[in-house]
């Protein structure tokens, strides 16, 4: 997967430069909608498709934006390259640094590459399986040690002022809940050892929401499953995921899961 990791990075990288030209001159949105999408979706998302789909013709292709590049290319085999070219683009409207650039290769299913790249903080954390998950400095990133639940940090979504704790806190009374816009960010601050553990319980949400972030935690020895411990695959009917996810220490994993069974 040599040439895989390799061509993903630079898409990655290449996207992130086109991405902060036009966050230069974006202007903040206080409240944007969670469905809000920009110029710097779709030209990240061209680019991204644009290397990879050279790289690898015969590979298929699942992407967030409805662009004319996206449905252009196969969208179903058995190598699906898994792209969200700005996971968080709530972040990105409000130019709170809080998004991501999140490209997967699943084989048979299975997220076996993966890349994060935080175009604001310039941090990019990569795995491939069987060889770690890796970080900007070139140092291996590991999880936490953390086993106990009261004594972790959860990291979610940002919530609304006032709202009552998410089911996630409630279940597991974290010791510190840090909150942010993308998922990507997220997955990769587990995975770095930032975080103890991530919890989403939507009901329905896409593949390319998770596939990157979940070769990251994989590679960097936590575990990832669905909220009830179903196995997370990729490249299903619509692409969408509908059994929530929990990414964690290995550690942590079998308390926080038994946790979110009992308040399900």
């Amino acid at each position: 997967m040599e040439k895989e990791l390799r061509v993903a990075r630079r898409a990655a990288a290449l996207a992130s430069e086109r991405i902060l030209e036009l966050y230069a001159t974006f202007e903040a949105i206080a409240a944007p909608p969670a469905s809000i999408s920009t110029r710097a979706d779709s030209d990240a998302q061209d680019i991204i498709l644009r290397l990879l789909s050279e790289a690898f013709p015969d590979d298929a292709f699942a992407a967030e934006e409805a662009t004319a590049s996206r449905d252009a290319l196969r969208r179903a085999g058995p190598r699906l390259w898994i792209v969200d070219p700005i996971d968080g683009t709530r972040g990105f409207a409000q130019k709170n640094g809080e998004f991501s650039v999140m490209i997967a290769l699943a084989v048979d299913g299975e997220a076996v590459v993966g890349v994060v790249r935080e175009p604001a903080l310039g941090r990019e954390t990569w795995a491939v399986k069987g060889r770690g998950c890796w970080r900007e400095d070139g140092t291996a990133c590991r999880v936490t040690t953390e086993a106990t639940p009261e004594a972790a940090t959860l990291v979610q979504s940002r919530s609304r002022p006032g709202a009552a704790p998410s089911p996630a806190a409630r279940a597991l009374s974290p010791r510190r809940i840090d909150e942010t816009h993308s998922a990507g960010v997220k997955l990769a601050r587990v995975a770095r050892g930032e975080a103890d553990v991530y919890v989403n319980d939507y009901t329905g949400f896409s593949d390319w929401d998770i596939a990157a972030g979940h070769v990251l935690v994989t590679e960097a020895g936590g575990k990832v499953c669905g909220v009830r411990g179903e196995v997370i695959r990729y490249g299903g009917e619509g692409n969408v995921q509908r059994h929530g996810l929990l990414a964690s220490s290995a550690a942590l994993h079998a308390t926080a899961l038994e946790r979110l069974r009992g308040a399900s």
